[in-house]
């Protein structure tokens, strides 16, 4: 329990952190290659590290997972996360593996609305979803 407490510290540290870089607009982040190399450095940390803290849990349960593309399926199967969050979790995974290998042109605008509307709250009950489900088993 203690290394899923540990990363889950982790990530909402990232998220911290993330939070006082965040640009106030797109005009910022646009113009920034400073500013966007690091909030896109965040991203990447902010998921990798969910996606830790996801094997974690499915270890520390013994749950069954076959493909590391299953992780957030696995927790939504268990009743750990709702359907919505699963989804967004693979849509944030996606938006990951884009940021990190440079899959095509990256699209500002969809990047900095995930990092500003997106990211943060999802992540966070994320986090929660996790606290909950250890509280009660």
């Amino acid at each position: 329990m203690n290394r899923i407490k540990d990363k889950s510290d982790e990530i909402e540290k990232y998220l911290e952190e993330l939070e006082t870089i965040l640009p106030k607009d797109l005009e910022e982040y646009s113009k920034s290659i400073e500013k966007k190399a690091a909030c896109e450095r965040y991203f990447e940390k902010i998921i990798e590290s969910t996606t830790d803290l996801a094997f974690l849990v499915i270890k520390k349960e013994k749950f069954e997972v076959l493909e590391n593309n299953e992780i957030f399926e696995v927790l939504l199967k268990k009743e750990i996360i709702n359907n919505v969050l699963c989804q967004k979790m693979k849509k944030a995974k996606g938006m990951r593996n884009i940021i990190a290998h440079k899959y095509g042109e990256i699209d500002d605008e969809i990047v900095f609305e995930s990092l500003t509307e997106e990211l943060i709250p999802d992540i966070t009950n994320f986090l929660e979803a996790i606290e909950a489900y250890f509280k009660t088993h």
